[in-house]
């Protein structure tokens, strides 16, 4: 994702919600956010199980025409429903059963007219026509829309990166996360002499008669949209395999001519190390059926799907940097780590509305910590995920607001990973913490979720208990502060938080001593902990974000 400077029991999901009080400041949204961002009876009403996406790129005007396949599933009997495209895209005809249908558009929400009621359980289908240009990237992947440039050579370099702002940026569908296509044919046609590069496996190269060429590439699993991708330059191409837990994963690889011989060397120092760690902590690579590829890109990085947008110039850190300033983030690739750990939590696990976009980004941020540890040992991917404490602004609560499809604060990225790493701590069971990822990646496999879900999923395999914990960190900017008092010989301590009745384990002791779990709550109480004082008293600030107030 762009960078900011970066099925469970009733009572587990009614005691998260009752928790969770959304302490926001107001904000105004628009009827363009909620057209955008809810799920009304209008995209409720069906199911979207493929789509043939059929688009011609025109590199010379930035221009493009095409159509999209809509076929679907009809969850309620219906006579009108709505897709997306953006209000500058012209629609040239929406086509169902041979015969034109009538629509209206609003915003960039287009209602289209059925002839008669359409019935709940039928499969049926519309083809969407339309043209165009659309918007232009101007610093992607920060901003959406499609990239235009060159590459060294002077050859065009294209592509699309469009999380956030949405995939009908660039293509009609319904764009909302919470619906994903179980699979999809991408065909893309591009000048002679260029490639496209898309997700999932290629399935024919066809040499049209107008000077084009079409790339029809398919993708055998569920897909979310922002993540469907054109790559449209001079590529190469140079591949390997990966045996994986579930057998030989091909490794494809796509660059520019020039960048080859950088590219194997970085590739190789880094994809498969990746593959280890991530299949070890997550499980097994979610989409074997459609391979895995990095595509260069002229664009920092995206985790389009079986398809990752590289863009870090082959080298180690993030363009060079390390974002945790402990070192340990420049002995790896960020990009190629990075964007692949949201092969699993993004690709795999995808949140249901962007307001929950911790789940991709705070778990991936995560995930480089644990590909640390998986080379150089636990301390020092401790040390990773604290030097990232250095980025967190607690600026606005983690979860956005929801329905309006608000991007969320960056500290969906480094807070949301140190809150899982101190979660982690809070289990003190690494062989747990591991089986609860990888059964996360299990019972959400290729699903959209909500927070209650996956919250409620590790509150309930973790055997301690959890959700307030979350509802601090995810629902409120501020982090809880563990303050301490001394009287008549006596420590006491207590949480400073914003939840009600907050409680979290954590570790102090004597200065120089053992770690001690303490269970302090909102009220004060003593804490027996053997000659602490608050002369000496140390607390594992290093593993608990937390705030500490000694009295």
């Amino acid at each position: 994702m762009k960078f900011k400077n970066l099925l469970l029991g009733t009572f587990a999901l009614l005691s998260f919600n009752s928790l969770s009080t959304y302490a926001q400041t107001p904000a105004k949204f628009t009827r363009a956010d909620t057209l955008r961002g809810m799920l009304t009876p209008l995209r409720t009403c069906y199911d979207v199980g493929y789509y043939h996406l059929d688009v011609k790129f025109n590199i010379a005007d930035k221009s493009i025409s095409g159509s999209n396949l809509i076929r679907f599933k009809a969850m309620s009997d219906f006579t009108r429903l709505q897709f997306d495209l953006f209000d500058n895209l012209k629609i040239e005809r929406i086509i169902y059963k041979g015969k034109e249908l009538p629509y209206q558009r609003e915003f960039n929400a287009v209602f289209v007219n059925f002839p008669q009621t359409v019935k709940k359980g039928s499969i049926d289908e519309i083809k969407v026509y339309y043209s165009g240009n659309p918007r232009v990237a101007k610093k992607a992947p920060w901003d959406g829309g499609v990239v235009y440039t060159t590459d060294s050579l002077g050859k065009p370099w294209v592509a699309t990166a469009c999380q956030g702002l949405g995939a009908s940026v660039w293509w009609p569908n319904k764009d909302h996360q919470s619906d994903e296509p179980d699979s999809m044919l991408i065909s893309i046609s591009v000048p002679s002499g260029l490639k496209d590069i898309s997700n999932g496996r290629l399935r024919k190269v066809t040499k049209l008669k107008d000077g084009y060429t079409r790339y029809d590439w398919f993708v055998s699993n569920p897909i979310n949209n922002y993540d469907v991708a054109a790559n449209i330059g001079n590529y190469v191409h140079f591949g390997d395999s990966y045996n994986g837990e579930k057998g030989k994963l091909t490794l494809d690889y796509w660059v520019l001519p020039e960048h080859l011989e950088k590219a194997k060397k970085q590739f190789g120092e880094n994809v498969k190390p990746m593959l280890q760690a991530f299949e070890h902590w997550f499980g097994p690579y979610p989409f074997y059926e459609d391979g895995y590829k990095l595509v260069e890109s002229p664009h920092l990085g995206m985790e389009h799907q079986s398809a990752v947008a590289y863009g870090n110039k082959f080298q180690n850190g993030y363009l060079g940097t390390d974002r945790s300033q402990t070192g340990w983030g420049l002995k790896w690739d960020f990009i190629i780590i990075h964007e692949s750990g949201h092969e699993w939590f993004g690709n795999n696990i995808t949140s249901k509305d962007i307001a929950d976009t911790w789940i991709h980004e705070g778990f991936t941020t995560y995930s480089e910590s644990l590909f640390t540890e998986s080379r150089w040992g636990k301390q020092a991917g401790q040390e990773y995920v604290h030097g990232q404490r250095r980025i967190i602004r607690n600026d606005a609560p983690i979860i956005s607001h929801y329905n309006v499809n608000e991007d969320p604060t960056g500290d969906v990225y480094d807070k949301g990973a140190n809150l899982l790493n101190m979660v982690r701590t809070i289990i003190n069971d690494d062989e747990k913490w591991r089986s609860i990822l990888r059964g996360l990646n299990k019972e959400f496999y290729h699903q959209t979720v909500t927070t209650e879900q996956v919250v409620g999923y590790i509150n309930k395999q973790a055997g301690v208990p959890l959700l307030k914990v979350f509802d601090q960190y995810l629902h409120y900017k501020n982090i809880p502060t563990l303050e301490f008092r001394e009287q008549a010989g006596k420590m006491y301590a207590r949480w400073i938080a914003d939840v009600d009745d907050f409680d979290m384990p954590v570790r102090v002791r004597v200065k120089g001593g053992e770690y001690q779990i303490i269970k302090p709550t909102t009220t004060s109480r003593e804490i027996k902990v053997e000659g602490l004082t608050k002369e000496n008293l140390q607390v594992d600030t290093f593993n608990f974000y937390i705030g500490v107030l000694v009295e």
